[in-house]
């Protein structure tokens, strides 16, 4: 897997082919999928968004956005994205990402209640810091 700045082609390649567990996360949040693409634009245009590639093509797109004391992340993704070498990836990855907010603690929010969820985040290196209104924050410390 590779990175680059994510551009507009991008996003729209990883929203013509959403993972269905993407939309429903989405969902749940109150959002509807242009809704979504909307708030991924703003982060792309400020330059904070990454594309993540599988043998050159794109299979999905993180997105930061520094809130004060922490950073928070957005994520979409073909449903390809979804193995175990990305997950992998994606642990050094959003380190990097950590390094460009100024090593802040990362929050990220899941709607979802798959057991896996879970587990990939704490893979990532993320903990559990609460559950409020029907989503579970994740947090990654400062490095």
């Amino acid at each position: 897997m590779d990175y680059r700045t994510a551009t507009p082609g991008d996003l729209a390649e990883i929203f013509r082919n959403l993972s269905l567990r993407m939309a429903d996360q989405y969902t749940a949040a109150g959002l509807n999928i242009e809704d979504a693409k909307d708030e991924f634009l703003m982060s792309l245009k400020e330059g904070r968004a990454h594309t993540l590639l599988e043998s050159g093509n794109p299979v999905a797109i993180i997105a930061w956005q520094e809130t004060g004391e922490t950073a928070q992340t957005a994520f979409a993704a073909h449903e390809s994205f979804f193995a175990r070498g990305s997950v992998r990836f994606c642990k050094a990855h959003i380190r990097r990402i950590q390094a460009l907010c100024g090593n802040l603690p990362i929050d990220s929010f899941s709607w979802s209640d798959r057991p896996e969820i879970a587990k990939w985040f704490r893979v990532l290196g993320f903990r559990e810091k609460g559950k409020e209104n029907g989503y579970t924050v994740y947090e990654l410390d400062r490095a």
